[in-house]
């Protein structure tokens, strides 16, 4: 047994694993002190990294805001119309006045002739003008118009050789006799005018027009000394002849008044031609600028003529309107 004991005695120190010398040597209040000061300094560590993790994310912040607000001045900057430039302009090209100074458009007195003009001489004006052709029509059915080649050569005759020379001219004296005040001159262009008709149906188409004429411009813009001039004429007042008394009585210039009316009878006549061959209307528009220069010598020599330069040498033109008078097939009055 005292063996045994002895023998047990010696196994047990070997099975049993011994204390580290530190913690031999520690006492439990030693131990917990040393667990709390880690765990504090764990903490300490998680709190600097929180710190670091919060400065880098406010420093990116404060980078995109600073990105964003140097940005948008950028933008705006950018989006600015750019100024325009001034004009450099020599000193003779440069106005005397101010430009804020200068009426912009035309005067008033010459936006109401062109006005007035435009509206008279218009082929909505109610004169009744789209119902005569001149003899046109007897000059499609003879065969002498048949295409747009043929219609131009048969109006420039008649422009510069014809009715549109004669009736420039009447226009052109009738409007300075009104001008003047000479009644007297103003009845004798009147009379002479009437009387220059070659038919019946020529007659007819221009009294009724320049009839429908005056009633009209008269009734839409009324003028003091219209009456007058009517009275004077004491015959059937003509196309040409109204269209010179209303444009005196409402001052408006000469010249345009001339051009714009010979560009009016010009016009109808095309129009005449287009529904008789026929013609398209792109046909009709590029006759009309073909005739342009033909307008507007025309207009040119019909102011500078006498009453004795009136003539007319467009024969054929004479007897179509003639002959129109016993047409078996007929779309027009004249």
């Amino acid at each position: 047994m005292t063996a045994m004991a002895t023998r047990m005695r010696r196994v047990t120190p070997m099975t049993t694993m011994p204390m580290p010398m530190a913690m031999r040597r520690m006492s439990m209040p030693t131990i917990i002190i040393m667990i709390t000061a880690t765990i504090s300094t764990m903490a300490t560590l998680m709190a600097i990294m929180i710190t670091m993790r919060m400065i880098t994310t406010t420093t990116t912040t404060s980078i995109a805001v600073t990105t964003i607000a140097t940005a948008i001045p950028m933008l705006m900057k950018t989006n600015k119309p750019p100024q325009k430039r001034r004009l450099v302009t020599s000193d003779a090209a440069m106005s005397s006045e101010p430009a804020a100074s200068q009426p912009a458009g035309m005067p008033e007195s010459e936006a109401a002739a062109l006005y007035r003009l435009m509206t008279w001489l218009s082929p909505s004006f109610p004169v009744g003008a789209f119902s005569y052709s001149s003899g046109i029509e007897w000059a499609v059915e003879a065969g002498d118009v048949t295409n747009a080649a043929s219609l131009r050569e048969w109006l420039g005759a008649m422009l510069t050789e014809g009715a549109g020379i004669c009736d420039g001219i009447f226009l052109a004296h009738s409007y300075r006799a009104a001008s003047s005040g000479d009644d007297v001159w103003l009845a004798e262009i009147s009379e002479l005018a009437s009387a220059f008709m070659p038919s019946r149906e020529r007659h007819l188409e221009t009294t009724a027009q320049g009839r429908a004429f005056i009633e009209i411009a008269r009734a839409a813009w009324p003028a003091a000394q219209l009456d007058r001039l009517i009275d004077a004429c004491k015959t059937a007042i003509v196309y040409p002849v109204a269209v010179g008394l209303v444009g005196a009585a409402h001052a408006i210039p000469i010249a345009p008044t001339v051009h714009a009316f010979l560009h009016a009878v010009t016009s109808n006549w095309i129009s005449a031609g287009a529904r008789l061959i026929p013609l398209g209307q792109t046909d009709s528009q590029r006759l009309l600028a073909e005739l342009e220069a033909a307008v507007a010598d025309t207009a040119k020599h019909a102011l500078a003529a006498s009453l004795d330069d009136l003539g007319s040498a467009t024969f054929r033109a004479d007897l179509a309107s003639m002959r129109h008078e016993t047409q078996y097939t007929r779309l027009f009055r004249s």
